[in-house]
C-alpha cells in the first residue's frame, strides 16, 4: 500500500507500507496511520528548513572614536623689551645735549678699554674743541647732512673734537659720530709716550697742535666731574 508523504513542494510523496493483497482500498486504520506518518514527516522537514536558515549575528554599533584632544598651543614667551639707556643728568653747567655727548665719549673710551685719566683728557677736550656740541662745518657743506648741532667756520674742522678731514683724522661722515672721533682721538692719545704722567693740557696739546693749547687745563675740574657722574 501507498502512503502519501509531504515533499518540500507541498506535494505528497508516495511510500511502501506494509498493505493488503494488490487492488484493495486502504482500511480506515490504515489511512489514520498513512496521515499520522505525513504530519510527522512535514513537521520534521519544517523543522530542518528552520535550523538551515541563515543565522544573522546582531553586531554592536562600532563605538566612534573619540575626537583627539590637540594639546593647546602654549603661548610663546614674549622678549621683554630692551630697557632705555639711562639719561643721565647734566652736571657742572652742561645742559643735556652736552651731557649726553659727553656720555658719548666716555662710553666710546669704555670699550676701548682705556684708564679713567684718559676719559677725563678726551671730555676736558671736547670742552674747549667744540664746548660738547657735535659741529658740522660751514666749509664742508656735506657735513650738514649728518646730525650736528651747531656748524663751525673753523677750515674744515667737524665733529666733537674739531677733527679735519684734510689732515687724515678720517672721512666726513665718520667724524660726525661722536664715538668714531673719540677712537681717533683716544688711539692717538696712547701713542704719545708717557701721556698718563702728563699734565691734562699737555697731553691733550700733544694729540690737537692747537695755536692755544694752555686752554685746556681749563676745563680739568669739570671734566672730572663729568666722568665721575657718568661711571657712577
Amino acid at each position: 500500500m501507498a502512503t502519501g508523504s509531504l515533499c518540500c513542494l507541498g506535494l505528497v510523496g508516495v511510500t511502501l507500507i506494509d498493505a493488503g493483497p494488490a487492488g484493495e482500498s486502504p482500511t480506515p486504520d490504515q489511512r489514520a496511520e498513512i496521515a499520522q506518518r505525513a504530519e510527522a514527516e512535514a513537521a520534521s522537514r519544517s523543522l530542518a528548513r528552520q535550523s538551515a536558515a541563515p543565522v544573522t549575528e546582531t553586531l554592536a554599533p562600532e563605538s566612534s572614536p573619540s575626537p583627539t584632544t590637540k594639546p593647546k598651543p602654549k603661548p610663546e614667551a614674549t622678549s621683554k623689551p630692551k630697557p632705555k639707556p639711562k639719561r643721565i643728568a647734566p652736571v657742572a653747567g652742561l645742559d643735556q645735549a652736552q651731557m649726553d655727548n659727553a656720555k658719548r665719549i666716555v662710553r666710546a673710551g669704555q670699550e676701548m678699554g682705556v684708564p679713567r685719566r684718559a676719559l677725563v683728557i678726551a671730555v676736558a677736550t671736547a670742552m674747549q674743541e667744540s664746548n660738547l656740541y657735535n659741529y658740522a662745518s660751514g666749509v664742508l657743506p656735506e657735513s650738514q647732512n649728518y646730525p650736528h648741532q651747531a656748524i663751525g667756520w673753523d677750515h674744515d674742522s667737524v665733529g666733537l673734537f674739531q677733527q679735519r678731514p684734510s689732515s687724515g683724522w678720517g672721512s666726513v661722515p665718520d667724524l660726525m659720530k661722536p664715538e668714531f672721533a673719540t677712537r681717533q682721538f683716544l688711539t692717538a692719545l696712547q701713542e704719545i709716550p708717557g701721556w698718563q704722567d702728563l699734565p691734562l693740557t699737555d697731553a691733550a696739546q700733544a694729540v690737537q697742535v692747537s695755536a692755544f693749547g694752555w686752554l685746556y687745563a681749563q676745563h680739568e675740574w669739570r671734566a672730572i666731574e663729568v666722568v665721575d657722574a657718568i661711571l657712577a
